[in-house]
């Protein structure tokens, strides 16, 4: 290591970090490390947010994020290597979740329903600013999705995704192959605006609900317990299973794994 203090640190990205990294040309980047600060804040002083990292080593030694950059130091940053594993612990992530679930925000609404309607934990609600993201995240132990790199920079979000595909297909299949998920925890399970476990309900007790041809054609249905809406196996529930397993999702019929 040079520790001349004229001498800045050089980092160098890794992957896909490299574009999201601001910067005037290719290569290392060069820091004026002669103000201490952690690698955290440098890496997000550069524009990659703390949750893309999962790599981290200074002059070749693995650290964490908050190690202090020195000038001369050479620093190695690199991305996620799928899958992802938030179960277990990591000198970046030493605090693991109990399972994967999520908190998703507005610029990425349309991701949520599709979470959900796998059988995701998905917390979103359009009124959710930055704070009550950051608190979801932190005190229910949630990954944060959003395309806001503000957001993911935030101390209290430990766990997330800066989601790079626009369209919410393509988010989907993202996030599932960032965790290594191809398979549906519960598909068709929640409700997808109320996030709630759907519980099976006896079609009697909701028959003055029904439209005629649903009574005549459908006999099992699921009720949300929040919002009492009804959920049955219409038309718009085999168009989603068709995209779904098209684009490479395991469903329930589909998983030899499942049996019979």
């Amino acid at each position: 290591m040079d520790s001349d203090p004229h001498h800045p640190a050089q980092l160098t990205f890794e992957g896909d970090l490299q574009d999201l990294v601001r910067r005037s040309g290719p290569g290392p980047v060069a820091f004026d490390a002669t103000r201490r600060a952690s690698v955290k804040d440098v890496l997000e002083s550069l524009g990659v947010p703390h949750t893309e990292v999962y790599v981290l080593s200074v002059d070749g030694r693995a650290v964490d994020f908050g190690h202090l950059l020195e000038p001369g130091q050479e620093v190695s940053v690199g991305p996620a290597s799928p899958p992802v594993d938030v179960t277990a612990p990591t000198l970046l992530r030493p605090h693991v979740l109990p399972e994967l679930r999520f908190a998703v925000d507005e610029n990425v609404a349309k991701l949520a329903a599709l979470l959900r309607t796998l059988g995701f934990d998905a917390a979103y609600d359009r009124r959710f600013g930055d704070g009550r993201i950051a608190r979801l995240a932190a005190e229910e132990g949630r990954v944060v999705l959003s395309r806001d790199r503000a957001l993911l920079k935030r101390g209290e979000i430990v766990w997330g995704r800066l989601v790079r595909a626009a369209q919410p297909l393509d988010q989907l299949l993202e996030v599932l192959d960032l965790f290594g998920v191809r398979r549906a925890p519960a598909a068709f399970g929640r409700c997808l605006r109320c996030n709630v476990v759907l519980t099976p309900v006896d079609k009697r007790d909701i028959l003055h609900r029904l439209e005629p041809k649903t009574r005549l054609y459908y006999h099992a249905f699921r009720l949300c317990p929040s919002c009492g809406r009804i959920f049955w196996q219409g038309s718009h529930h085999e168009h989603m299973r068709r995209v779904l397993s098209e684009a490479g999702v395991i469903l329930p019929d589909d998983d030899p794994a499942a049996g019979p």
